[in-house]
């Protein structure tokens, strides 16, 4: 684990998962949208993203691995330049995918940005940490990166140490990571500064012990109230949605 480096805003926000978005897919605000964020930085809360690379290396904001659910576009992301994902409209929206450099712009620094890198254990994952890092480079404003992906931590800590940096975890959802973060050695290997844990596992003994060390814990997805009393009880900040929002 990394040593534990001080930094107040983290567990002082609350963060929209993907942008203050509908959770229908046939709103007005798709997850990760331009309209999304700007709702989320309008309400003062805190913003949760996903990142994937584009064919030519771009870090774009957008969590599935294929585009035909969010995008009036076909196959993956991956096989697609970031010139092309631009065109790509947003399902029922006028928004289109954007950078994550994009998405900076619009911020502006105003409030706090978590950004997810979207990863597989068979993935040359090291090309999306060096594309985030380097559109972060210059920004000012409250940022950290996470991953399921322990080496996404161990790229940063290597590369860009001081960027604040999370390990996200589930013993749930089973998506090429279930229990990675318990396997021997993951935690150290991420040198993560929080953990953002499924709020299904908890609470559980690793999570608390982490917590008791002074160490911040998130959780994902509050997406209900009784999922939301359950945070409240058990983490030090919320990555919410839908009927988890306060």
């Amino acid at each position: 684990m990394s040593e534990q480096r001080v930094f107040d805003w983290l567990t002082k926000w609350e963060y929209a998962h993907r942008g203050l978005h509908d959770t229908s897919l046939h709103g007005t605000r798709i997850e990760n949208s331009r309209s999304a964020f700007a709702a989320a930085i309008g309400a003062g809360m805190g913003i949760e993203c996903d990142v994937q690379l584009s064919r030519d290396k771009v870090a774009m904001v957008f969590h599935d691995w294929v585009l035909e659910r969010l995008t009036d576009g076909s196959g993956f992301v991956a096989a697609h330049d970031a010139a092309e994902l631009r065109q790509m409209r947003l399902i029922e929206t006028g928004d289109r995918m954007e950078s994550l450099e994009d998405l900076l712009a619009q911020i502006g620094e105003r409030v706090p940005l978590l950004i997810e890198i979207k990863s597989m254990p068979d993935f040359t994952v090291e090309e999306a940490c060096a594309s985030v890092s380097n559109a972060l480079a210059g920004y000012g404003g409250p940022v950290a990166v996470m991953s399921f992906d322990p080496r996404c931590g161990e790229w940063f800590a290597a590369h860009d140490p001081d960027r604040i940096r999370g390990l996200v975890c589930t013993d749930t959802l089973d998506h090429g990571w279930l229990s990675a973060w318990r396997t021997e050695g993951a935690i150290e290997r991420a040198t993560p500064d929080f953990l953002a844990v499924d709020i299904r596992d908890l609470p559980n003994k690793l999570a608390s012990e982490w917590r008791d060390k002074n160490r911040p814990l998130l959780s994902w997805t509050i997406s209900t109230e009784e999922r939301r009393a359950k945070a409240l009880e058990n983490v030090d900040a919320l990555i919410a949605e839908g009927e988890g929002l306060p």
